[in-house]
This record gives C-alpha cells, structure tokens and sequence, in this order.
C-alpha cells in the first residue's frame, strides 16, 4: 500500500524479490543505481557502488531481517529508507538508512521516510535508533566530534545537520581508508617476516569462496567475538548468535551475489583452533575495487602480531587471485589505533569517514 506524505510522493514498504528476474526486480534495479548515484556524489567516486545482483541476497539475509521502503514521484523512485533490526532476544536497537536523490533534497522527503523508519522501531518495541553517514575530510575548523574523542566530522554537512535536526547525536567516526594495488611485494614479504617472528605458535590458514568444512565452527566463534569485541564507542549491538549454518548462509550470500571472499586464519598451534581472521570481498565484476571486510584476533591471543599477519597474508592472496583488483578499500573505527597502525603500515590511507549516530526515543 502507498501512502502520499507530500504533494505528488508517495512512500510504501517494497516487498524485495526473490530473484532480480520475479516480479519487482526492476524496482530493486532502480533503487540499487539510486543508492549508488547518491553515494557516489557524497565521497566523489564509484568505489562503493554495488550491482543489484551483490546487494539482493543481504535483503533477504534471515540473520540480520530488513524492511525497505521507497519514495517515489510520479512514479520514479526518489528516496528510500531501510529499517535493519537484530533478531537476537536481548537486542535494543534499530538501524536505518535514509538517502534521497540530489535533485530531490529539501523538500521533506528524506523526513518523511524518516519518520516511517522510526515508527517502524517504536512499533516493535525499539528505543534505540542508529544510523550512519559518509563524509569527505573536513575543510574548515567547525568540526563536530564524538565523544570517543576520536575523529571529527564538518559540522555544517548535510547528513550532519540532518541528523541533529532530528535528535540524534554523533557517537563514533570510522575512517574510510584505501590503499593502491599492487603493493610492493617486498614489503609485505619483510612485514610478513617480522611479524612471524613474534608468532612462534601460529601460523596461517587461507581458502577462497566457501569456508572450509573443518573451519565452520571456529569461524562460528569469531564472528560471534566480532560482534562484541570490535570498539562500538556508545552504539549499541546485542552479541550474535552465530553457528555453523550461519557461516554457510553467509557463503551463500556471497556466492548468490558473485562475490569471492578470500580469508586468512591465524591457528593457534597448540589448540588447533583459529584464533583470529580477516576477510576481502572481491566484486561481482572483474577490474572493480575489493573491500575489506572484518578482521578479528581474539583478546586473549593479542601482541603476536597476528594482526599484521593476517593482514599481509590476505593481500599477497588477493594479488594472486585477482591482479587486476586496483584497490582496497577498508573501514575501521578511529579509536582503533592498533588496527589503523597495520592498515597504515602496509600502505592505507584515509579517504572520507563514516559518522555513526544515536537516538533514544
């Protein structure tokens, strides 16, 4: 059902298709290049664009539930709201996005799907609303910053205005890096040997595509850390509940959206158990940017370094797997100093930043 908010827009929950081929693909088309043009235009380049054909299968991830709305005028898709919550019992929040069409900006549609998103929440219950915005480098000294006390945002951007506008406050800053391929392999070759030196009792496990039958569990284990030992500043995330089937489903999806994920593990020799990981996610299409998804080493496995070799390890991967991969682009919190001074060593450079925001209803 479609509701008019505005003069001539309409806003309505859009049922995602099964495949891009059913009934609806086309609209799902249309939405993925509206997504696509707006960030684009935000941080000046394509580097995150993503086909329909990658996106689709997080749509329907049972995991992590989503709901889609769409604006439209005179029947062209404007804006669209996405409403993510987690299905774990002791969750508190919700997540949305809202983005809006250039062209159709200060006219009160990206309000209005606003306001959906968070009756949405209050409709299940959720006081908790987070959100996150991505902005090129401040270029004057009238920054907004978190209380992490660590990056810093332009105050006067348009997400940022937006935002506070509607109560909601700036909690964390993610740096957006990238670095250029290849990168020297006679570098990562001495950062691979130093940091082997200090991990006498590991060593490194990798496979592409599929996680490997004997790793399913401990994969298990680390994703599950991942959702609670990454720094998370005041954002809330309710610790996920991941087993075996999980780990497939994330296969799949990546498999059904033709990404190739390539993996590193840190084994710890003496347990036999993986202990730490790191992920790149390549594109469907061949010759784009790969992103750098998580990396973990648990807690009680830090300083061995582990982290520099997971890191060196998947990129000597990825330029063996796809040479013709330009770039990589990864995010990680700016209080994370350990895994910035990695990303830094190896040749990241920060890019834009990602601002993380919070309500409480």
């Amino acid at each position: 059902m479609s509701t008019e908010v505005l003069d001539g827009l309409t806003i309505h929950e859009f049922s995602v298709p099964a495949t891009l081929e059913s009934e609806g693909g086309d609209d799902f088309a249309e939405m993925v290049a509206m997504r696509n043009q707006v960030e684009s235009e935000i941080l000046g380049t394509d580097d995150f664009s993503a086909t329909p054909k990658e996106l689709l299968p997080f749509f329907l991830d049972r995991f992590n539930p989503k709901r889609l709305f769409l604006a439209r005028m005179d029947g062209r898709i404007v804006g669209r709201g996405v409403y993510e919550w987690q299905p774990e019992e002791s969750a508190t929040a919700a997540f949305i996005e809202v983005q809006v069409a250039q062209n159709m900006r200060r006219r009160g549609i990206g309000t209005s799907l606003l306001r959906v998103l968070e009756g949405a929440a209050a409709a299940d219950g959720l006081r908790v609303i987070q959100s996150w915005s991505s902005h090129l480098p401040a270029v004057s000294d009238d920054v907004l910053e978190p209380p992490t006390g660590f990056g810093a945002i332009e105050r006067n951007s348009a997400a940022a205005r937006f935002a506070q506008s509607h109560g909601y406050t700036l909690e964390q800053v993610d740096r957006i890096s990238r670095i250029d391929l290849p990168v020297d392999p006679a570098l990562l070759a001495a950062k691979r040997a130093d940091a082997a030196a200090h991990a006498p009792g590991y060593d490194i496990v990798q496979w592409e595509g599929r996680c490997p039958e004997e790793w399913l569990s401990d994969m298990a284990h680390l994703h599950q850390r991942m959702s609670t030992d990454a720094p998370m500043a005041a954002i809330e995330f309710a610790e996920e509940d991941w087993d075996e089937a999980r780990v497939r489903n994330l296969d799949d999806m990546n498999m059904g959206g033709g990404r190739l994920n390539l993996s590193s593990a840190a084994r710890h020799l003496e347990s036999d158990q993986l202990v730490g990981f790191t992920e790149i996610s390549l594109p469907e299409q061949e010759g784009r940017p790969a992103s750098q998804w998580d990396t973990l080493v648990l807690k009680e496995h830090r300083g061995h370094r582990l982290g520099m070799l997971l890191k060196v390890a998947n990129l000597e991967l990825l330029q063996r797997v796809s040479p013709v991969t330009p770039r990589v682009t990864t995010y990680n919190a700016e209080e994370n100093r350990p895994m910035l001074d990695v990303n830094e060593a190896v040749g990241f450079v920060p890019t834009a930043y990602e601002a993380a925001w919070k309500k409480t209803a």
